[in-house]
């Protein structure tokens, strides 16, 4: 008995995570729609409705995830290289990836009203906790400048909104993300360095 009911709150959750994996790139493409969400996730559409009852719903879930990744691989990107390339991976990959979702979801999010507010409030909040742990990783590491703040590098970074999913985004992610690093960098560091 206690193992059926395991199992089916580990299916519970393994179509929960799959649906959001397919709604967060449905959003990129264009294509929120419960159907082709359904379909793509190997789900009824009654089970997209079951974890997700209204398109508002499912919106402020794709969005909270997509926040949460990216706080929650910064250890792991800085355990993994130099501060240097964590900053540079977080930025052009992870946090370009987050930007190119939520313009997806821009329009959805408005119509989420009051619930939209409350969540975009405590992302930027931790965008910037993310964003510290990677400038300060740098200034310990001497690679970027002790006066540099982080919020302003975020604010930066927030012309990756503007990344075209259909175009050659990641190398324009990589462009922003080395203009910003020039403005970061130690005088004596290496300005140009690549290191993805």
């Amino acid at each position: 008995m206690t193992r059926s009911v395991s199992h089916r709150r580990t299916d519970t959750r393994r179509n929960h995570d799959r649906i959001l994996t397919v709604a967060a790139e449905a959003v990129v493409s264009g294509e929120l729609s419960f159907n082709a969400i359904a379909k793509r996730a190997g789900v009824g559409v009654g089970t997209v409705y079951r974890h997700f009852p209204t398109r508002e719903a499912l919106v402020l879930a794709v969005y909270e995830r997509e926040v949460r990744h990216l706080l929650e691989v910064v250890p792991d990107l800085l355990a993994a290289h130099p501060p240097e390339q964590a900053f540079r991976t977080w930025a052009t990959g992870h946090l370009a990836r987050y930007m190119m979702t939520k313009r997806g979801l821009a329009g959805a999010l408005q119509s989420a009203g009051a619930s939209a507010d409350g969540v975009a409030a405590n992302a930027f909040r931790g965008m910037v906790e993310a964003t510290t742990a990677l400038v300060e990783a740098n200034v310990r590491a001497g690679t970027v400048r002790a006066d540099v703040e982080p919020e302003t590098v975020l604010r930066g970074l927030g012309g990756l909104l503007y990344l075209d999913p259909n175009d050659d985004w990641q190398q324009h992610a990589e462009d922003l993300v080395d203009l910003i690093w020039r403005g970061m960098a130690t005088p004596d560091g290496p300005l140009n360095r690549s290191t993805h």
